[in-house]
């Protein structure tokens, strides 16, 4: 049964106002929580958190695409009879899969920390405790991932809302664990255990009440039976989707870890991991931002509704690019003066990696609505090639050039694998299969980019000129006075009318 539209609106809203929740939790970890980090910690002792922080959030992405893989096989039960029933069954089947491989990769793991310490390889041989703070990190962060096959669930049944909600709480709980950690003690090891522990109990609340509560079904789904060749299956049939997966989230981490074992400046090392948390906080909230809508298009794609599919897909990807190209120009506009008050100027801020990272990842962030369509619509061989080709990308010109650029170095293998690879070759094949004039709404998007990215970045240049100053409130204001003329300048759209003419000229 096709949804209504305004279940189907709800959905998405709902998807969205957790992603904000989300959004909230993020930046307190990834930037409101550094200022107090460097009040007990040196710069030191910051650049090894934010590697330890960048490995545990590597580490969780390696599921070897088991989360889309099952993903993808709850939605085909939604066109099914006995849907519920399959679910069940499947779910049952496929958690063990889950944990024996998170089982495996704690060995690995342990495996590698004492055959090669990551102390000596990233360099941070003067920072007591340091493996066992890396085995605690990424050991703790492998123990998660079984509730990814429980988020599938919930995302293929159109909550969306609550395991992000329900996750994004335990966030906050280990966020709280950080602060009293590292205001009593000072200590990284206490701050990583009470980030880790946070995730841990999440998990376990995921797997053993909510997940039940929410379904039923799985009380009395039957036993389930598994044999050696359909678990073979299941890996294989997700290893594009762990190709995917390790592209989209660990680039960004490895780069990180790649800096750290290159680069043996302690301060570099510092300023790209926290130049990139801007980078990343954008490139994240344009994914999350186009969770729900791909949720949506899956179902469209599994049932066959091809117009519904067209006219979501073009509409979604012009929202996604105004969001990207105004949030792009507001952070053009006002990271430097962030920067400085966020690090009390002990980092020096670095205008040309910023504006490399942040117009580079603009270009790509429509983008990310072609991925994730894939991603919910089954197309394993799509993604397997087309991010192979970008990890190639981003690991052969890593090795050239950050040996030489540093920081600078990794922003262009960041941005150029991901322009070529994403960008370039999934939207337009992804564009090709949707949409009727794949070229039209191509050239519609980079119009768009362009004159909202120029105007944005204009105006907060003429306020900054207009509002001279320094500290946070002159931050805050600037930041209001630019969201108040951005606002002005979109007012149109309030209009109904006018909304509906510009959507009706958006190239479907």
């Amino acid at each position: 049964m096709k949804p209504s539209i305004s279940s189907r609106a709800l959905r998405i809203f709902g998807g969205w106002s957790a992603n904000i929740f989300q959004l909230l939790v993020s930046l307190t970890q990834q930037i409101v929580l550094i200022p107090l980090f460097l009040r007990y910690w040196g710069s030191d002792t910051l650049s090894a958190w934010l590697t330890l922080f960048a490995a545990g959030s590597l580490v969780f992405a390696a599921d070897a695409g088991l989360h889309a893989w099952t993903l993808n096989q709850f939605l085909s039960f939604r066109a099914q009879q006995d849907t519920d029933l399959k679910a069940g069954r499947y779910y049952r089947a496929a958690l063990p899969i889950f944990v024996w491989f998170a089982a495996f990769l704690t060995v690995l793991l342990l495996i590698g920390i004492l055959s090669f310490p990551p102390s000596k390889v990233l360099g941070f041989g003067s920072e007591p405790h340091f493996d066992l703070e890396f085995a605690v990190m990424t050991v703790g962060m492998v123990v998660t991932l079984p509730v990814n096959l429980a988020a599938a669930l919930y995302r293929a049944s159109g909550r969306y809302q609550r395991i992000v909600n329900v996750q994004t709480f335990g966030m906050l709980i280990a966020q709280i664990g950080q602060i009293v950690g590292v205001v009593t003690t000072g200590n990284l090891l206490v701050v990583v255990v009470a980030y880790v522990v946070g995730q841990i109990a999440t998990t376990l609340y995921i797997l053993t009440i909510d997940v039940r509560r929410h379904f039923p079904f799985l009380k009395n789904s039957g036993g389930s039976e598994s044999s050696l060749r359909w678990v073979v299956k299941q890996f294989a049939g997700a290893l594009p989707f762990g190709v995917m997966n390790f592209t989209e989230i660990g680039l960004s981490y490895v780069s990180i870890l790649l800096i750290g074992a290159f680069v043996s400046d302690r301060t570099a090392i510092a300023q790209w991991g926290l130049t990139r948390t801007i980078a990343a906080l954008l490139r994240g909230l344009s994914f999350q931002m186009s969770l729900p809508l791909a949720a949506e298009l899956g179902y469209d794609h599994s049932v066959g509704s091809r117009d519904s599919l067209n006219r979501l897909y073009a509409r979604g990807s012009a929202v996604l690019m105004a969001f990207a190209a105004a949030t792009t120009a507001g952070a053009l506009a006002f990271w430097q003066d962030f920067f400085t008050i966020w690090t009390h100027g002990a980092v020096p801020h670095n205008g040309t990696l910023t504006a490399t990272l942040l117009l580079g990842s603009c270009v790509g962030l429509p983008a990310l609505l072609a991925l994730n369509y894939a991603n919910y619509s089954n197309r394993g061989n799509l993604l397997l090639k087309t991010k192979s080709l970008q990890l190639a990308i981003f690991a052969t010109l890593s090795f050239l050039l950050i040996p030489p650029f540093g920081p600078l170095g990794a922003a262009i293998a960041l941005v150029a694998s991901d322009i070529v690879a994403q960008a370039g070759i999934l939207f337009s094949l992804v564009a090709k299969e949707v949409l009727k004039r794949p070229l039209a709404h191509a050239s519609f998007l980079i119009v768009g980019m362009i004159v909202i990215l120029v105007l944005g970045w204009a105006l907060g240049g003429v306020i900054r000129h207009l509002v001279p100053g320094m500290g946070m409130v002159h931050f805050l204001v600037e930041c209001a006075t630019w969201l108040i003329a951005m606002g002005m300048v979109a007012s149109p759209l309030l209009n109904r009318a006018f909304r509906e003419k510009l959507v009706a000229f958006i190239p479907h």
